[in-house]
């Protein structure tokens, strides 16, 4: 059996094969060994981790305030999102178009011309001691703009007999929503949401240019004091890793059921 038929038998199946699981370990004993010869090479060709052994605490430090901040930005940014998503279909005409004019001015425009302008106008009388509540909220206003067309797609995604039985069986368009529209569309919305989370963590790096001791800001911190640029990045890039891939994993176990259940 050759590698093309293993991977259409695994598509019609949706569960991999015994020679797909071989092929699997293979790879995964491949990897291994690859970046185990990398490390070695790498300690032995000169990088200097005693330079930077120091400083781990400030890593850890940084690594649970990006944490933070991201968990913190996403709960924001789903009401956020919500709120925009709703206010788009509402039939109050004020309500709609600031809705669009937010979500198409945030998607239009770079995050790090959003942040500054989050620090120097919007916040810039209330920046001492408010730094993380501005970094957080900058995330949040701009990742909600891309969750509010996650979620306007998902809703409108049901189908209007649906609304159209609902009304019939007399519920209130409030009621309508929590009970048929709601938990429908959440199902198919989890993927995508769970993919702006993990680039919002990779976003939550830009929040650096307003002195934010987050991660990119304790690399380059460590970086100006040990001149070990390399070692002092590659623990930011790992502490990213360790952030997102699970989430990666977590998208496509949810893209999967999704479309199994579609």
């Amino acid at each position: 059996m050759n590698w093309t038929s293993l991977i259409l038998q695994c598509e019609r199946t949706h569960q991999p094969s015994r020679q797909a699981k071989w092929l699997n370990a293979v790879l995964a004993a491949v990897l291994v060994l690859v970046a185990g010869w990398l490390a070695v090479e790498g300690i032995s060709g000169g990088l200097r981790w005693e330079s930077v052994a120091p400083y781990w605490p400030l890593f850890w430090k940084g690594w649970l305030l990006s944490l933070g901040l991201s968990v913190g930005a996403l709960v924001l940014s789903v009401l956020i999102g919500l709120t925009a998503a709703l206010a788009q279909r509402s039939r109050v005409i004020v309500l709609r178009y600031l809705a669009r004019i937010y979500v198409e001015l945030v998607r239009g425009t770079p995050l790090l011309v959003q942040i500054l302008i989050w620090w120097y106008v919007v916040f810039a009388s209330m920046q001492n001691g408010f730094r993380v509540g501005i970094g957080m909220l900058a995330l949040a206003f701009f990742s909600g703009a891309y969750l509010s067309e996650i979620f306007r797609a998902g809703i409108e995604g049901i189908g209007k007999s649906q609304r159209e039985s609902a009304r019939a069986i007399g519920l209130t368009t409030t009621q309508t929503y929590r009970y048929v529209i709601f938990p429908q569309a959440l199902r198919q919305v989890l993927p995508p949401l769970a993919g702006q989370f993990a680039s919002l963590i990779k976003d939550s790096s830009l929040l650096s240019i307003i002195g934010i001791t987050e991660m990119t800001q304790t690399a380059q911190n460590v970086n100006a004091i040990t001149y070990s640029s390399l070692e002092a990045f590659l623990p930011l890039a790992a502490g990213y890793l360790i952030l997102t891939l699970p989430i990666s994993l977590w998208t496509r176990s949810l893209e999967g059921k999704v479309r199994y259940e579609t």
